[in-house]
């Protein structure tokens, strides 16, 4: 695997891990909710942002 793959594939691995982790944070704060707080769901919603970025970052390295 050269540099480019290896960077396609930890960045696909990085975006998958926040994407999962950012639908548990919301996930819990829906289920377990306490109070009418937007910091978990902004937090949320930023994680899922970022791995959504990453798995295109990941996606466009690979293509080439």
């Amino acid at each position: 695997m050269d540099a480019r793959g290896a960077r396609a594939h930890v960045a696909r691995m990085v975006g998958n891990t926040t994407m999962f982790v950012g639908l548990l944070i919301a996930l819990l704060e829906a289920w377990v909710g306490i109070g009418p707080s937007i910091g978990p769901w902004v937090f949320a919603g930023l994680f899922v942002i970022i791995g959504v970025g990453l798995r295109l970052e990941a996606a466009i390295l690979d293509r080439h």
